[in-house]
């Protein structure tokens, strides 16, 4: 079929992947000129199935355990596969308990074996858990080497130019918080995040600090960049991230490691995460189109399993595709 996939957010990116490996004809369109519009290029780029269950549904575990493999398809090398290391301070041990309550494939960690993880850690803290099948990718690049790799495997794709949806079989809209107002039920959660650079910490792997009311993950960026991450504020005002916020995870970070203290703020960036009621992604059909939205922060980790589905969807052209209820 000749299929539009409007959007080159991670899943537009991956629902024009699987359409074209499938072998259908595929257009990828994108109004913003480049591909750093929209949330995923914020994203952590974390594939931690096992961590993110712990406040999400079994369908993002189960899910969620096939997304490291099929990101390494679509961009070879650009999986880490050093697992998440999740710490706490002292004084909020309980939270790391009721974390590995809530969780499974973990070990436990004494300050030894954080040590030799985590070199840089060495003393910070008594104990961690430590997901050792878990991944991360940079999701800048891996958004830029997939858009690169459409284009060359010749999948038509547009960056900067309105979607005319004339003389296609379907169209699949991937447009995410766009959306609100036309997909029922479909809101904004605010999403803000920093990136700062020091040569005074090393880590080789997503650390988790846990925390009663502000809970932090830092992602290693490589050349001493790191990404700090993320608010969840259910607001779907768009902007600059916000001062206090800014203060917040600077704070977290600095209980991560005093060096973060003297870092480099380099940049600072809110986005608009789409997300139905139960945030969980959800593809609805409306004559011949689709729309693949709601990844809420789970983007990189559901995007290869729903570009999947849309696939077998498709492939059903005689049965309805039936929404599971999440949008009308």
């Amino acid at each position: 079929m000749r299929i539009l996939v409007k959007g080159a957010g991670v899943g537009g990116l991956a629902a024009a992947f699987a359409l074209h490996r499938a072998g259908h004809r595929v257009t990828l369109c994108e109004k913003a000129p480049g591909l750093g519009a929209g949330a995923s290029w914020l994203a952590g780029g974390m594939l931690a199935p096992f961590c993110e269950r712990e406040s999400a549904e079994e369908r993002v575990l189960t899910e969620g355990l096939r997304a490291a493999d099929w990101w390494e398809a679509a961009v070879p090398g650009a999986v880490t596969r050093a697992g998440t290391l999740v710490v706490a301070p002292e004084r909020d041990m309980s939270e790391l308990d009721r974390f590995a309550r809530r969780t499974r494939g973990y070990e436990w960690l004494d300050a030894d074996g954080i040590a030799a993880l985590e070199p840089a850690l060495s003393g910070r803290f008594r104990r961690a858990l430590f997901f050792r099948e878990e991944a991360h990718l940079d999701p800048r690049r891996v958004m830029t080497t997939l858009t690169e790799r459409l284009g060359a495997e010749g999948v038509s794709v547009r960056l900067g130019a309105a979607a005319m949806e004339d003389g296609f079989d379907r169209v699949v809209d991937c447009t995410g918080a766009a959306r609100r107002g036309d997909l029922a039920r479909l809101r904004a959660v605010r999403g803000e995040m920093l990136h700062l650079e020091t040569d005074e910490v090393t880590l080789s792997r997503p650390v988790r600090l846990l925390h009663p009311r502000h809970p932090l993950y830092v992602v290693p960026r490589g050349e001493g960049r790191f990404m700090v991450g993320a608010t969840m504020i259910e607001s779907e005002t768009e902007g600059l991230v916000s001062t206090r916020s800014v203060m917040e995870l600077l704070n977290a970070a600095y209980a991560l490691h005093p060096a973060f203290g003297e870092a480099h703020l380099a940049e600072a960036a809110a986005g608009l995460r789409p997300a139905f009621p139960d945030n969980l992604p959800d593809i609805h059909e409306e004559g011949r189109m689709l729309f693949l939205n709601g990844f809420y922060r789970h983007g990189f980790l559901l995007a290869p399993s729903m570009a999947e589905a849309l696939v077998a969807r498709l492939a059903e052209a005689s049965s309805p595709i039936l929404s599971k209820g999440a949008v009308a």
